[in-house]
């Protein structure tokens, strides 16, 4: 397989993850990553639910989680992605809207990794205040869409 080696070629480059090396939906292909590669491996962002995230746990096909809300199906689904991480020990990361994602970051007991851009600052009354590198939730409701 040639995301192996492309694994394998990567592990001496200091990089924290690799994410989806192989086919969003191909949770034996990663697992077999996993297994020889000495970076971790991390996927998720494609996972069309949290059924989607319980193969990959069940398969052992990352050693990170990370969910997108919108793809997982808004915040009942995330918190059940959360549960499911929870139980399992999976440190859980979002994908985009990190408006959205870093409220359900803040609720998800192994919360570890905001992927953050301001793409929606343009049309937010009020963006996500971020500081050397933590996101701070505002005491404001909602997530600065008005």
């Amino acid at each position: 397989m040639e995301a192996k080696r492309h694994a394998a070629a990567l592990d001496g480059e200091g990089l924290y993850w690799i994410e989806e090396p192989t086919r969003a939906d191909d949770y034996s292909g990663h697992a077999q990553i996993q297994r020889q590669a000495k970076t971790p491996i991390q996927m998720g962002e494609n996972w069309w639910g949290p059924h989607d995230m319980a193969k990959s746990v069940e398969a052992d096909a990352s050693s990170y989680g990370m969910a997108d809300a919108a793809k997982t199906g808004g915040v009942t689904s995330w918190l059940r992605a959360a549960a499911l991480a929870e139980s399992t020990g999976l440190p859980l990361s979002s994908h985009l809207f990190p408006e959205i994602s870093a409220h359900l970051l803040a609720v998800s007991p192994t919360g570890h990794w905001l992927e953050y851009v301001d793409w929606a600052n343009p049309i937010l009354e009020e963006s996500l205040r971020m500081e050397d590198g933590h996101a701070f939730i505002s005491d404001t409701p909602g997530t600065g869409l008005s």
